[in-house]
């Protein structure tokens, strides 16, 4: 039997097969780890479709250099086509129907090196996560002290221990904030390492210099970029790429009634609030500047508002990056 397409459904110790061979025989096997990638093989498929989940980039991988093209689908586009209750040979039917859809969007398989940058990304976003948590601990346990200190994390580093020195605390209350604080070092430590890191990645590549030489695009999210798109060829148009992101409108027409709202729910949540982040920060330095940017940017505040000037200026920053990736150019201010 030969097979075109080849879906599997993907597990941590099993995996489910399904394909229809050129003379509709229909495949409908589970096989354990260990034989996965011998039972792939002997079946040689042209084609092989995976959920973009984890563990789908490293078979991904595996099966390219062997010669099969891997379609990777969004769990998202898989979910419509599955038919009754849940379970794997039914994930895989739904995984093979959608990957044959003509006009089905794929997930491009990622590098090694991709790998390695986006989970630099994913690490420093748990720190960030846990001394944020931290800090907003800290400064609730000090209010039921009578503690209360200017907002922002580097005045509570500087004004957290002084005020605790003074202030009238039991001996196991102080032992207990010094710990505290102690964590807090020890992250803030760490986030810098891992800051450090992603600077020196993107002095290395070229492709993040060009990235960063764009106002609101810093070394994180230069690093970010290219560790979730890498070149921006599978991305048509710099639309396609703000829309992923989630830097565009939801919208809902019908009747040729054009009807648009916020910002989707479904984007690259990280990336997005990066770039947003990035753009607000050129909004908050505009004021006395000439260019064609801060012109267009100060107009846009004054009639929309400024949050929407800010995802804009997000949107077109987003733009402005798959131009510089996919043309390999350098970025000139207009």
């Amino acid at each position: 039997m030969t097979f075109d397409m080849l879906a599997v459904d993907l597990g941590k110790q099993s995996f489910h097969l399904h394909g229809v061979s050129g003379d509709g025989v229909v495949l409908s096997r589970k096989v354990s780890r260990a034989k996965f990638f011998a039972a792939v093989t002997e079946l040689a498929p042209s084609n092989i479709a995976m959920e973009a989940c984890p563990s789908a980039h490293y078979w991904g991988r595996r099966f390219q250099e062997v010669g099969h093209h891997v379609r990777l689908i969004h769990p998202r586009f898989v979910k419509p086509f599955a038919r009754g209750a849940k379970n794997d040979a039914i994930d895989a039917e739904a995984i093979f129907e959608a990957a044959s859809r003509p006009t089905m969007r794929f997930v491009p398989v990622k590098t090694v090196a991709q790998q390695d940058l986006q989970a630099v990304h994913r690490v420093r976003e748990r720190l960030v996560c846990q001394r944020t948590s931290l800090i907003n601990q800290v400064r609730g346990l000090l209010t039921e002290y009578g503690i209360v200190l200017a907002k922002g994390p580097y005045r509570l580093a500087a004004e957290g221990p002084p005020a605790i020195a003074e202030a009238s605390l039991s001996d196991l209350a102080r032992e207990l904030f010094a710990s505290l604080f102690d964590q807090l070092r020890d992250l803030d430590g760490r986030v810098k390492t891992l800051d450090t890191r992603l600077l020196t990645i993107c002095r290395e590549n070229a492709a993040s210099r060009r990235l960063a030489a764009v106002p609101g695009i810093g070394p994180v999210i230069a690093t970010a970029l290219i560790a979730s798109i890498d070149d921006g060829q599978h991305f048509r148009s710099g639309r396609e790429l703000a829309a992923w992101i989630g830097l565009v409108p939801r919208q809902h027409t019908t009747g040729g009634k054009p009807k648009l709202g916020r910002i989707g729910k479904q984007a690259n949540h990280y990336l997005r609030r990066q770039m947003i982040h990035g753009a607000r920060s050129v909004a908050f330095r505009i004021s006395g500047r000439d260019d064609y940017r801060s012109k267009w940017l100060r107009a846009l505040v004054a009639r929309r508002g400024f949050n929407r000037a800010v995802v804009a200026l997000a949107n077109k920053t987003a733009r402005i990056a798959w131009a510089l990736l996919t043309r390999r150019e350098i970025y000139r201010a207009a």
